[in-house]
């Protein structure tokens, strides 16, 4: 697994949010929402110069909305499934946009199992500090490659 870093300023999703206490399949859930009704924030996407969408994210928050990790061993928080957006963007009815504060991240290609808790142990063993909740970024640019992108720094 190779662990990359990288700064990444603040940014807005808007998508379909979710937590834990919507029981077990939640995030399947909000994907399938939020890929069902996707032309209602299409134009919304920020794009590159090309025209293709720069990032879809499966955002991530405590329960309270505070962006910390997932409480109780990362077992209870907030799901946002969605796109990058211009932070001037609002949300239609039924979507939601959360504006993710500025980290900087180790990241890491999903491509093989138990990536979340082999990061946490790689965190652990460098004595790195999971700082913010984890995020998912499916990257279009690398037909739909997913990372978890992991703060360990709040700038």
């Amino acid at each position: 697994m190779e662990f990359n870093k990288c700064i990444k300023e603040s940014f807005s999703v808007i998508g379909k949010e979710g937590s834990t206490n919507d029981g077990n399949g939640f995030i399947q859930k909000l994907w399938q929402d939020a890929n069902e009704n996707f032309e209602e924030v299409s134009h919304l996407a920020k794009r590159d110069n090309e025209g293709n969408i720069l990032g879809i994210w499966g955002a991530m928050s405590d329960l309270s909305g505070s962006f910390k990790p997932w409480e109780d061993n990362f077992t209870k928080g907030l799901y946002l499934a969605g796109l990058e957006v211009n932070d001037d963007a609002i949300p239609p009815k039924g979507w939601t946009k959360w504006v993710i504060p500025s980290y900087e991240y180790i990241y890491v290609k999903c491509d093989e199992d138990d990536i979340f808790f082999k990061v946490i142990k790689y965190l652990k063993d460098n004595n790195l500090q999971l700082v913010g909740a984890v995020n998912d970024f499916n990257c279009p640019e690398e037909n739909g490659q997913l990372y978890m992108f992991f703060p360990i720094r709040k700038l």
